[in-house]
């Protein structure tokens, strides 16, 4: 499996190459060069395999210079109950039953927040430093992290690498714009290789100095510097998995279909249609339209500021996963939602960047979204560094809507969006405690505000729990009067000593700090 750049440097690489560089040299995410498609005869052999086997099998289609016995080593080492709390990894809750009630479909929360920091993004950091050490040692090369974060990337990442041999975190987040436990949660860490810079700025500020340094190739080079954003193929490729699993959970029959008519591959993509049985005579698996095609759906409903989380959906459905809808929930910074509603991207002025009750998501940009817009204009990666190289840093948004590409974002690749409130969280965490006794932070709120705006009938909705409540206390009281239940091991950690560095969103300033604190 080769990686190519968005925006279409020459370079072709492997996954160990990617997996320690971060941005493409020409500023461009990574992606494979075509999905590899997985089909109805592989998605029944999966269905029952424990979390961390299913995470090898889809790995193993990305990843190629790890031997497999070593690959699979990581992922059940990475994968356990003692880890995450629970045998399932990401065990699904039923809310809704349309069997038994009113409802329209089945409506199901997808737990990704069991790990060590209660929050999704463990799914994948988990993985990541267990990743970063194999291949490190592999190397005898150290690597030095650089983020961005605006509460759990940092935190996840942070838990995830603290003592790995060869590795340090150099963590950027927007000062006083996470919530107390979040900082808490990063700002209490004291071991020697974590070190986090709270910089005077919004979040993008941050992301946008991570892609200054990381476009500074000497200094790159120089420093051996590696990201764990969402901007980072391996982290993408690992919350995948996730979507496969809570499909297996949400459907109680054999798909009969592994691709469906809005997850058809981008052309040059890897099909199992290719060969013989394509030639001439009907395949065993038809295509929708063709006889006997029946694929059992589901849609997922993602909170999300900067695309990372729906983007795995994305590539899942891509894969042939039989996602009806990808539901794209923001809060009041509704970059997503007016680009999905209308065709225009349009970046934020810092001004403009709310604070939020669901902070995770306030952006003003969406990092990860270039790599959709690279699939949707054909992998055309010339067209894609004009947008987001080029006419971006200009004039701050790009215009999409009379592009004929913009009509296949909902019939092709089955976006639609929404965003929330803070009345509307507030409303949907009472409600969903009153209905149903569970209380759910404010990223799934919003998540589940619009997920119901989209349902349709007879195709379960999952919607992604990203974190526990308990991160986001203040709101939960105001919603619902009472604090909510906290982990013995995180009681008093607001009370903790706290190790950060306070300092301007200058970049120079960072690289400045990172050499310092490499020696």
């Amino acid at each position: 499996m080769k990686y190519i750049s968005t925006r279409g440097h020459a370079d072709r690489k492997r996954f160990c190459e990617i997996l320690l560089e971060g941005l493409a040299p020409d500023g461009g995410l990574y992606l494979p060069e075509s999905y590899p498609q997985v089909d109805d005869a592989t998605l029944t052999q999966w269905r029952s395999l424990p979390y961390a086997d299913l995470a090898f099998e889809v790995l193993s289609l990305y990843i190629d210079d790890i031997p497999a016995d070593d690959l699979r080593a990581i992922c059940r080492k990475t994968y356990t109950e003692a880890v995450f709390g629970t045998k399932e990894i990401v065990p699904l809750k039923k809310l809704e039953d349309a069997s038994t009630s009113s409802a329209r479909t089945d409506l199901y929360l997808e737990a990704l927040s069991n790990g060590p920091t209660l929050a999704f993004k463990d799914m994948a950091m988990q993985l990541l430093g267990n990743l970063f050490e194999y291949e490190l040692s592999r190397r005898g090369e150290q690597l030095n992290i650089l983020g961005a974060t605006s509460g759990d990337t940092g935190s996840a990442a942070e838990y995830a690498m603290r003592g790995k041999i060869g590795v340090r975190v150099f963590m950027t987040s927007p000062f006083g714009r996470m919530s107390p436990f979040q900082q808490a949660q990063m700002f209490s860490l004291q071991d020697a290789n974590i070190h986090n810079l709270a910089l005077k700025g919004v979040f993008d500020d941050c992301q946008d100095i991570v892609k200054a340094v990381s476009n500074d190739l000497a200094f790159k080079r120089k420093y051996k510097i590696g990201t764990v954003n969402s901007i980072n193929w391996a982290r993408l490729m690992a919350q995948v998995v996730y979507y496969f699993a809570g499909y297996f959970q949400a459907t109680n029959i054999t798909p009969t279909l592994a691709t469906s008519s809005a997850a058809l591959p981008p052309e040059g993509a890897l099909s199992p249609r290719d060969g013989p049985s394509a030639k001439g005579r009907p395949h065993p698996n038809p295509l929708p339209g063709e006889e006997g095609a029946k694929p059992q759906k589901v849609s997922f409903a993602v909170p999300s500021g900067n695309f990372g989380n729906v983007c795995a959906g994305h590539v899942a459905r891509m894969m042939g996963l039989p996602i009806e809808q990808l539901v794209v929930a923001t809060n009041e910074n509704d970059v997503l939602d007016e680009f999905f509603r209308t065709g225009v991207y349009r970046v934020r002025s810092s001004a403009d960047t709310h604070e939020t009750s669901s902070p995770s998501m306030d952006i003003s940009k969406a990092s990860n979204f270039e790599r959709f817009v690279f699939d949707l204009l054909g992998r055309d990666g010339a067209k894609t560094k004009l947008l987001f190289g080029e006419q971006l840093s200009k004039t701050g948004r790009f215009n999409l809507s009379h592009d004929p590409a913009f009509a296949q974002v909902r019939e092709r690749y089955g976006f639609v969006s929404g965003k929330s409130t803070h009345a509307d969280r507030l409303a949907t965490i009472r409600d969903t405690d009153a209905r149903f006794g569970v209380i759910i932070d404010t990223h799934t709120a919003d998540g589940l505000k619009v997920a119901r705006e989209h349902q349709r009938a007879g195709v379960p909705m999952i919607v992604l729990e990203t974190a526990l409540p308990v991160k986001f206390a203040d709101t939960i009281v105001e919603a619902l009067g009472r604090e909510p239940d906290r982990p013995v091991r995180f009681k008093g950690i607001e009370s903790l000593p706290k190790r950060v560095t306070v300092m301007d969103a200058d970049a120079q300033a960072v690289k400045a700090y990172i050499a310092r604190n490499c020696v």
